[in-house]
């Protein structure tokens, strides 16, 4: 007899980015970050686990509202059903909340979480994996001066040796900063530049063309998301162009491909709705013949896992570009009983079922 879903409780927990790492870029600081998270319960007794990110700078959600939905409009579409096929369960969820793909995507990842754990292998395996068990990482660089090098020294600190810089705050801040960063890691170390859209096209062509002798690797999200045509057009100046912000969904993903707008696409398990249809985006995308890497809302722990073994199970993932999988380290403390595997400079697939990790007693007693 198939399992069935017969319980989904959630949790809401806060934690401040470690001081030193704050990243700081066109969309603001992003210096605290909100969680809501989810058990679900299976009717075998299987417990699964997921993460919303509950940011509202960059999700749009936060946690009392993705709290509320899990709880009064998500739990009651799911409960008492089969836990498999989970796309089933999401497209449950999908036909009672329209937006909120974040909140959507903790359920989805503890729905997902469950499945692998009842027949005991890890979550890449059921998404198609694993392809690779270790991703390289980068970790972003932002501020001036001081402070911009006080947050390289404590990232070196941590492992990492690939890194991006936040741009797009204006022209003149935007080049100084980039030299300044380049000067710090050095001639060879891996250093690209995320603008959040915050960019016209003059902006960034002038930013690209002033920066062309400063080796950066590419620039993601140059210009406003809407603007594909800006994005395409910006792909003539030779710098490869990652589209992070233009792509939530497969509507996006199309429109990316038909305006042949990016070389790499930003894959996220909260924007795609969860880990199954992130993995789905980036075979698309590699059908298409673009890359992928796994783009970060600033996940914490159960996200930082999710995504591993997304990042596992791409075709099409790119190692040529690092991957934003920093939830072990961008926190000033971390909600698992022990951390994700990760160096600084590339993070593993965590051992055991579902999705390998396991949460804190302490955290692990929230839950309503």
């Amino acid at each position: 007899m198939t399992d069935t879903i017969v319980a989904v409780h959630t949790a809401l927990v806060s934690m401040p980015a470690h001081p030193d790492l704050v990243v700081r870029g066109a969309k603001g600081a992003h210096e605290r970050s909100d969680f809501c998270l989810v058990r679900v319960i299976t009717s075998a007794g299987v417990e699964g686990y997921g993460e919303v990110s509950c940011t509202p700078l960059w999700s749009g959600e936060d946690g009392p509202t993705a709290q509320h939905f899990v709880r009064t409009v998500l739990a009651p579409a799911l409960l008492g059903r089969p836990l498999v096929p989970v796309a089933a369960l999401e497209q449950a969820m999908d036909r009672v909340l329209a937006r909120n793909p974040f909140t959507r995507a903790g359920v989805s990842t503890a729905l997902w979480d469950a499945h692998a754990r009842t027949l005991g292998v890890p979550l890449a395996v059921v998404l198609g994996g694993p392809l690779r068990t270790e991703v390289p990482i980068k970790l972003s660089l932002s501020g001036d001066g001081e402070r911009l090098e006080q947050v390289h020294a404590k990232a070196v600190q941590a492992g990492f040796a690939a890194f991006k810089v936040k741009v797009g705050l204006g022209v003149e801040g935007d080049v100084a900063r980039v030299a300044h960063a380049r000067r710090l890691v050095g001639a060879g170390p891996f250093l690209g530049m995320d603008a959040n859209g915050g960019w016209s096209r003059g902006e960034a062509r002038t930013a690209l063309r002033r920066l062309h002798d400063q080796d950066v690797a590419f620039v993601e999200q140059p210009v406003d998301a809407n603007d594909l045509e800006g994005m395409a057009a910006l792909r003539a100046e030779g710098l490869p162009v990652v589209a992070d912000e233009s792509i939530f969904d497969l509507a996006d993903l199309r429109r990316v491909i038909r305006q042949d707008a990016a070389d790499v696409v930003s894959v996220y398990v909260g924007k795609a709705g969860g880990p199954g249809r992130a993995v789905e985006l980036g075979t698309i995308a590699h059908a298409f013949g673009l890359a992928s890497l796994l783009g970060s809302n600033g996940e914490l722990g159960l996200g930082a896992a999710a995504q591993a073994h997304v990042a596992a199970a791409l075709p099409g993932l790119t190692t040529a570009f690092p991957s934003d999988i920093i939830g072990a380290h961008y926190y000033a403390d971390d909600i698992l009983a022990e951390p994700l595997p990760s160096n600084g400079r590339r993070v593993c697939l965590p051992p055991g079922p579902g999705l390998g990790v396991q949460l804190r007693e302490d955290v692990l007693v929230r839950f309503r």
